[in-house]
């Protein structure tokens, strides 16, 4: 226990980087889920098409192969092109990997979520004069928001254990940190021990925050009985 008191301030350090990492994949994966989303419900069918192609392949490949594709193809991609001018960091990589993936996986749930607002909301909402983008953020995006939370934390809780995976290309994470101190101590045990109890305890305190999250959403829906 004495090792890991030693090294708690670097664990910290690597659980702070983790959260980073999962927050900044979360905010632009949502962004690409509701692009994706739209694309999948488009009236141009080559675009529907062409959605449902890039994020079944990106559901059908592993994800850590998506993100030694996204490291150091991108990596091999600037090099080649920008003679080593730009050069791309492990937390960018897993960003990208881990953002792709993410909404790969939410545009499909966005798309049940926007299907699933009555249709005549939308046509009270168009006889009343409103606009496309007033539709969808004043009626659309609150009730489809709605019902997709319990399947968007579901996700989130996936993302967060799946940012572990970005230390293999270098990033200084939790696990990361773990790794080296593990080697350096010669106590694997504990160091991945105490990696996995901080990783719940990151999730029991994102169940609570969802919960509001749905809760406040859920106004003036009746409850179930």
């Amino acid at each position: 226990m004495a090792a890991l008191f030693d090294y708690s301030a670097q664990l910290l350090e690597g659980a702070a980087l983790t959260l980073e990492l999962a927050f900044t994949s979360l905010c632009f994966g949502l962004l690409l889920g509701l692009a994706g989303a739209a694309a999948k419900m488009s009236a141009l069918s080559w675009l529907r098409q062409s959605a449902h192609l890039v994020s079944n392949i990106l559901r059908g490949i592993p994800e850590f192969l998506i993100l030694l594709i996204c490291y150091f193809g991108l990596s091999n991609l600037i090099n080649t092109h920008f003679a080593g001018t730009l050069t791309l960091s492990p937390f960018a990589g897993g960003v990208v990997a881990l953002a792709l993936v993410f909404g790969a996986y939410a545009s499909e749930v966005f798309r049940g979520a926007f299907l699933a607002v009555p249709k005549g909301q939308l046509e009270a909402a168009r006889s009343y004069g409103l606009s496309r983008w007033q539709i969808f953020w004043c009626v659309q995006l609150p009730q489809a928001w709605r019902i997709c939370l319990p399947s968007l934390n579901n996700m989130w809780q996936n993302l967060l254990k799946d940012t572990s995976l970005v230390s293999i290309v270098g990033l200084e994470d939790m696990l990361r940190k773990a790794n080296i101190a593990a080697q350096f101590t010669k106590q694997p045990f504990v160091f991945y021990a105490a990696v996995a109890v901080i990783y719940l305890l990151l999730l029991a305190v994102s169940n609570p925050a969802f919960a509001y999250f749905e809760k406040r959403a859920n106004r003036g829906y009746a409850s179930p009985a």
